[in-house]
């Protein structure tokens, strides 16, 4: 056991995010519209937009410094774990070595044996409760994460009136083509930039996915 790794799930959008749906009168020049048909002539004009999630996550300021922050934080946790592990393996080595030039009584071998197996215990339940906390701080951000996207849409579409708002993915998004004409990403890239910034500089004040959010 050479490295001692902790396994964590990434800071993402992709994943966490479906469909938002966003029921609201448009007006009556809609420039981007889908239509649906119901039975053989009649349809129902929609006004559709998209967010590009992978573009989101590049340049989304929160998203990129929380990622830096766990992986600092991740890398600080492994350290701490290989010295650990280095001191238990420097102390294995050292009671196997006298225990070849029968320099230990066979009370003083076991009493040796028993103290690594504690410390391997020991090591063990640090590295399980350091990765389980750092995982749930991760989970409760990419909830949070969702929920200041879902806030910062609803409020944006009080004036777009979009019926649909799709996430797209080049990797794993399930929508084959795209008219870019409907993209919404740089309003909301920088719309969601400016509120954390904004955060940021007053601190006191309640953050908008705190606030109720329309589901």
């Amino acid at each position: 056991m050479k490295q001692i790794s902790v396994v964590l799930g990434s800071l993402m959008l992709a994943g966490i995010i479906s469909i938002i749906a966003c029921n609201a009168p448009h007006p009556k020049d809609t420039p981007a519209t889908a239509s649906i048909p119901l039975g053989q002539s009649t349809a129902i004009p929609s006004k559709i937009a998209y967010v590009n999630i992978d573009t989101l996550e590049a340049k989304y300021e929160l998203l990129k410094t929380k990622r830096e922050e766990f992986k600092t934080r991740q890398e600080q946790m492994e350290n701490e774990l290989q010295r650990s592990f280095d001191q238990m393996n420097n102390d294995a080595e050292e009671v196997q070595k006298k225990a070849q030039a029968r320099t230990l009584t066979e009370a003083e071998y076991e009493a040796a044996q028993k103290r690594l197996g504690q410390m391997q215990r020991s090591l063990q339940t640090r590295k399980q409760t350091l990765t389980e906390q750092l995982m749930k701080e991760q989970e409760e951000f990419n909830k949070d994460l969702k929920s200041r996207l879902d806030a910062f849409l609803d409020e944006y579409n009080k004036t777009m009136h979009f019926d649909y708002i799709l996430s797209y993915s080049y990797a794993g998004s399930s929508l084959l083509y795209v008219n870019k004409q409907l993209d919404i990403t740089r309003d909301v890239i920088a719309g969601m930039n400016a509120k954390s910034k904004n955060e940021s500089a007053n601190p006191k004040n309640e953050p908008d996915n705190k606030k109720g959010v329309k589901k």
